[in-house]
């Protein structure tokens, strides 16, 4: 039973750690070709570089925070640590992984020791806290998401009110919660302290990766170079959010079925083999000791991976 326990454990993890792989990984790569192409048109992004390299070396492992800042992924981690809303280090992160991936190897030994579920064990085990700030950074995400439009009523009716935009964007930052009230507190003390207004504002973009959010930097962009009123430019802007946020919310309600078809279908195989475990144990051996199972298990695998990222992209619906 605990084998069995143990090798469902491991095929979830295997099966969301490569849905999500799949799904963000193009987006990854898209970041990094525009941080690329940030850093060929001006020292800025040497500036922000070398920033998140200094933060680097006040963790634990001095030695692995410079290894991370010289090979280029030390900002990247920083940069997700900061959307998630970490105080993690990215050598903290690392050893964290270590120290999970150790443990989940050494586990697996004690049940079931064979060299490839040991290895299957120690990446998934590896990869759970990178797994847990992707899922955290999507929760600050959505609550970002929620609030943002309430920002953009105070901004409106800061302006209103006869406040420049610089201090309309103090009051958010002293006014609203987390997460929407510390990035706007960080963009605003980022001008004050001389960051070029536009710069602070790209800033934003980069560690909130949201579409409502590129919409307002780059109406602020605009408004500032060609005028306009800018009080109405956000209402309009809250209101179209908050439309999208709805419709939004539609679709999930809409596509629930399919989502609980595809996680049905995920943990069905999963609870059919601890059900056979129970009932015969002696022919559930036979899938891990015997080489025709070990094929059979691992074939399984990769149909429901394949199956479960399917069923997620037929129901994933842009708005």
């Amino acid at each position: 039973m605990l084998a069995a326990l143990l090798v469902f454990i491991g095929v979830v993890g295997l099966i969301v750690s490569l849905y999500l792989a799949a799904t963000h990984l193009p987006r990854l790569l898209q970041q990094h070709r525009v941080e690329r192409r940030l850093q060929e048109m001006g020292p800025l992004s040497e500036t922000v570089d070398a920033t998140l390299v200094r933060e680097q070396q006040s963790g634990p492992l001095p030695a692995v925070d410079r290894l991370l800042g010289s090979s280029g992924a030390g900002p990247r981690l920083t940069r997700l640590l900061e959307q998630a809303g970490s105080r993690m280090n990215p050598g903290a992160l690392v050893l964290l992984s270590l120290l999970f991936g150790l443990g989940a190897a050494l586990l697996a030994r004690l049940v079931l020791p064979q060299p490839v579920v040991m290895i299957a064990a120690a990446l998934v085990g590896g990869a759970m806290p990178t797994l847990l700030l992707f899922r955290q950074r999507t929760m600050r995400m959505r609550r970002f998401e929620e609030q943002f439009p309430d920002a953009l009523d105070l901004l409106s009716r800061a302006i209103r009110a006869g406040h420049a935009f610089q201090a309309s964007m103090g009051m958010v930052a002293t006014e609203l919660p987390a997460p929407v009230g510390p990035e706007f507190k960080r963009t605003f003390e980022q001008q004050n302290f001389g960051l070029p207004l536009r710069d602070a504002m790209n800033e934003l973009t980069d560690r909130v990766p949201l579409l409502d959010v590129r919409f307002f930097v780059t109406a602020v962009a605009i408004q500032r170079e060609s005028g306009g009123n800018l009080a109405e430019i956000l209402d309009n802007l809250a209101h179209v959010v908050r439309e999208r946020f709805k419709i939004r919310r539609q679709v999930r309600v809409h596509t629930a079925h399919g989502r609980f078809t595809g996680y049905v279908l995920l943990g069905l195989p999963a609870f059919l083999a601890v059900a056979l475990s129970f009932i015969a144990p002696e022919q559930m051996k036979l899938l891990f000791y015997e080489r025709i199972g070990q094929m059979m298990v691992a074939s399984a695998l990769v149909l429901q991976t394949i199956g479960f990222i399917w069923i997620r992209q037929v129901i994933k619906i842009e708005v």
